[in-house]
């Protein structure tokens, strides 16, 4: 599915449009995505950040629309970045390109889960994948919105992050 598809659900639902009467300046800050291939259990949110209070408002897409506004976030030294213009990247995309640099590096595993984010960052759409696979190897990629371009992409074992714990 296409990112405008999810956003225009939500801009469609009366939580949103009940939203924005109370906060005007209100914009689209990032998008979450937890695409499951084993359970088919995925998570679709559209976050837009409030200037004013440095609340985010989390819009989930399970059926029907939940609203929920974060307490100020304090990590936040400036304000997120607005996502603007169209989204090129097919979130179902995400998984073939991921899967195509993995052919490219020699990485034999299967994809079984992706949280993705996307985000701008420095007025560039960025999707920031984290990917589980099948050995519970853990891959960081990064990918261009624009060009579809892999920008980082790292192999990491679960067991690392277990071992320095």
């Amino acid at each position: 599915m296409k990112f405008e598809h999810y956003l225009k659900r939500v801009e469609e639902s009366p939580e949103f449009k009940e939203f924005k009467k109370e906060h005007k300046k209100a914009y689209l800050c990032a998008g979450f995505f937890v695409l499951d291939f084993d359970k088919g259990k995925n998570i679709h949110q559209i976050d837009y950040f409030i200037p004013n209070s440095k609340k985010i408002a989390t819009f989930t897409l399970n059926g029907e629309t939940q609203l929920k506004i974060s307490e100020p976030a304090k990590k936040i030294e400036k304000k997120l970045e607005k996502i603007e213009g169209e989204i090129k990247t097919d979130i179902d995309a995400l998984k073939g390109i991921v899967h195509d640099e993995m052919l490219n590096r020699i990485v034999t595993q299967q994809i079984t889960k992706i949280v993705a984010v996307l985000q701008s960052q420095k007025g560039k759409k960025i999707w920031f994948l984290s990917c589980i696979t099948n050995d519970f190897g853990i891959l960081t990629v990064h990918i261009d919105d624009e060009s579809e371009d892999v920008l980082i992409f790292e192999k990491r074992s679960f067991f690392d992050f277990i071992r320095k714990m």
